[in-house]
């Protein structure tokens, strides 16, 4: 394989490969350097040929990829033969690709040219085939920065020939380097410096950064750069037209307002349409936005009434109840039921004939729930007391049930001695504190 074809494939591999590349704010290079020629060859000494200048001239593409040209000047005078100096001259295109980013600069070089060694004899042309020869080289270098766009190079190239007219040589470039324009990183054709986006491609009216959706606000301003929209909705749409972007709008297509994240309320109850079962009617959130039923027709909703399904009162929770008359009367009749001491049986005829008409009485008012609440005198202890007066609460319950009275109807609770309505120090008071009262049942 031939000395270039051996270049190249390094060359191919560098840049297919990891390349650390330099990503050059000022893309532009131009270089001044000696030019020191070693020959090489059967036909040649070895030794070292001063001479210059080499002048070029590159230009940055991408990830420390550079294009340029070079020309360089010297003499080569070949050892063997010192009675027969030459006058040498290169032009070349080459690829540059810098290795590292960093104070030292490393970096691969391959190119194609041609090279002239002259004899001093005139020929047409500046680059006279029968002392020109096509040339491919590849070598490395380093650059070392001084000040900003200031850097030293140090270069070693190794030339083949692709012709006879002349010899395989190194050549070696040391000098400076300047680098100088300005950047196009995302080549909008504005210079980075003046590119408020200079890594995204952009319009010059914008500064260098895109508008994709042509609204005239540039898109890392823009917070829908895909749909055209308005300033005051940063660069969104307000399909609706209710003062609520439409990312931010939960019902874009419906004008709504902002307490309600974009959506209607119909029906004034702050409860969005969206999640409104009833967007006609005042409803609250624990009924998806309907009104609560009120099942009984007691205008007491059936949230609030605890007997949902029996017509009542708002003062006793929507639950019906016997008034106060009706009360009052049913304990008119209750004063006149005895109990014997420590006895819970009911005795003697006007007893009986009592109960008989409060059966008579809750029969003609069927709403409500009767209490039956016991009571005894104060001989015992309290715990015998509390179980004797609820005997006699349910003595009384069970004669009114056997009378007809629905037993849903009736509740009872024994109280033992509190509330005393005699003297529980003489038989008389103690006689009348064995009784049973009535109340209407509170919810």
């Amino acid at each position: 394989m031939k000395l270039y074809k051996l270049f190249f494939s390094i060359f191919l591999i560098i840049v297919m490969g990891k390349v650390h590349g330099q990503s050059l704010e000022k893309p532009w290079s131009f270089s001044v350097n000696s030019n020191i020629i070693n020959l090489q060859g059967e036909n040649a000494a070895k030794g070292h040929n001063f001479g210059g200048p080499a002048i070029g001239i590159s230009k940055h593409i991408s990830s420390g990829i550079s294009l340029g040209t070079q020309f360089s000047l010297g003499n080569a005078n070949n050892l063997t033969d010192p009675n027969l100096p030459y006058k040498y001259n290169s032009l070349d295109g080459f690829v540059k690709v810098n290795i590292l980013s960093s104070s030292f600069i490393p970096h691969i070089i391959v190119g194609y040219g041609f090279s002239k060694f002259s004899d001093g004899i005139d020929r047409l042309g500046f680059f006279p085939s029968t002392e020109t020869s096509r040339t491919f080289f590849g070598g490395v270098g380093f650059s070392f920065p001084i000040i900003e766009g200031l850097a030293i190079n140090l270069q070693s190239t190794y030339r083949n020939m692709n012709e006879n007219d002349g010899f395989d040589h190194f050549q070696h470039f040391a000098g400076l380097s300047y680098n100088f324009g300005s950047g196009d990183s995302d080549k909008d054709g504005i210079p980075d410096k003046k590119d408020k986006c200079p890594d995204v491609s952009g319009l010059k009216e914008y500064g260098g950064c895109p508008d994709t959706d042509g609204d005239s606000i540039i898109d890392k301003e823009d917070k829908c750069p895909e749909i055209p929209g308005i300033i005051e909705l940063n660069g969104c749409k307000d399909s609706d037209n209710d003062g609520i972007s439409d990312p931010e709008d939960t019902c874009p297509e419906e004008a709504g307002t902002i307490e309600m994240n974009g959506c209607p309320d119909s029906d004034g109850d702050n409860i969005s349409d969206i999640e409104d079962e009833c967007i006609n009617q005042v409803g609250t959130i624990e009924n998806k936005g309907c009104p609560w039923p009120d099942s009984d027709g007691d205008g007491i909703n059936d949230k609030e009434d605890l007997c949902k399904d029996e017509v009542g009162t708002k003062i006793n929770n929507g639950c019906p109840e016997l008034s106060s008359e009706i009360v009052k009367t049913l304990n008119e009749f209750g004063s006149r039921i005895n109990f014997a001491a420590n006895s819970y049986k009911i005795y003697g005829r006007t007893s009986l004939d009592n109960l008989t008409k409060i059966k008579i009485l809750l029969e003609e008012n069927p709403e409500g729930v009767l209490m039956i609440e016991g009571y005894s005198s104060a001989d015992g202890n309290k715990t015998y007391n509390e179980e004797l007066s609820e005997k006699r609460a349910n003595a009384v319950l069970e004669y009114l049930i056997k009378l007809g009275v629905p037993a849903e109807r009736l509740e009872v609770i024994g109280l033992g001695v509190i509330n005393p309505i005699g003297d529980n120090d003489n038989p008389k008071g103690r006689a009348i504190n064995r009784r049973v009262q009535f109340k209407t049942k509170q919810y």
